[in-house]
């Protein structure tokens, strides 16, 4: 796993944009795999502005959604429709056809999961996904205890995600129980994983991530498990990294193909 250590969320979301930005100027037709919360927010507007200059084109670009909630109408406020319109489609020159998010409101939700795995194929598969990483360590909606070889499917989220949301809604009862969720196994196939993660409330499961033993307990240890995964981190999510000297160091030392600065 490739570690990359920035001094602020600032500073990560400037490198993760450039990244990004990599593959939409590199690929003909790239597929981005996109991700909702907080931690992504500073990326998409800095994505944006690269946008808005002309620097980069989202036009030949196709997205797939990790996750949306089961129940919420697309219009509701802390839906990942509504938040992916707000904070990156109504902002860059991407046509809607070519985006694609979970229906947490299908009128069969396990078809409309078997159908979100063959549109990715359909596609070729995706190119670069984009993750967060939770407190308790799920990437996606992929709880603790879960399989390490799952598709897009209808999880449970547990109390502990519940408890992390609610400071989206008015409560935690207002928080759903379920969503649709991309698969451990989904998200393995794609071709680079780029996973962001600030603060010290990450700590924890950064470092279980990195550098403990591969677990369902911590299901973003399973990218230890991936061809190519970056892990673009803050100071404060890094710091009860081990080896946090030696991802330094093997950056320092990139040969000039493999920057991104």
């Amino acid at each position: 796993m490739e570690v990359i250590i920035r001094e602020n969320a600032d500073s990560c979301a400037e490198i993760a944009a450039k990244i990004v930005a990599k593959y939409l100027r590199e690929k003909k037709s790239p597929v981005l795999g996109l991700a909702t919360g907080s931690t992504p927010e500073k990326m998409y507007r800095k994505l944006i502005s690269m946008n808005e200059k002309g620097e980069i084109s989202f036009s030949h670009c196709t997205t797939f959604n990790l996750d949306e909630y089961v129940g919420l109408p697309p219009d509701h406020s802390q839906s990942y429709h509504r938040y992916m319109k707000q904070n990156l489609f109504d902002h860059i020159d991407i046509g809607m056809g070519s985006t694609h998010i979970p229906d947490g409101n299908a009128p069969d939700l396990r078809l409309e999961c078997l159908n979100y795995e063959k549109a990715i194929k359909n596609e070729g598969g995706i190119d670069l996904q984009i993750l967060g990483i939770g407190s308790n360590g799920h990437i996606g909606f992929n709880e603790p205890i879960g399989s390490l070889s799952s598709r897009t499917w209808i999880k449970i989220l547990t109390q502990n995600t519940i408890k992390d949301n609610a400071r989206f809604f008015d409560d935690d009862s207002q928080v759903p129980r379920h969503v649709i969720t991309m698969g451990i196994g989904t998200i393995l196939e794609a071709e680079h994983c780029l996973i962001l993660a600030c603060g010290k409330q990450k700590s924890m499961a950064v470092q279980a991530m990195i550098e403990g033993p591969i677990t369902s307990q911590c299901p973003s240890s399973a990218l230890q498990f991936h061809k190519r995964t970056t892990a673009v981190l803050d100071e404060d999510a890094a710091c009860l990294l081990k080896l946090k000297s030696h991802y330094k160091w093997v950056e320092e030392n990139h040969l000039d193909w493999q920057q991104y600065d």
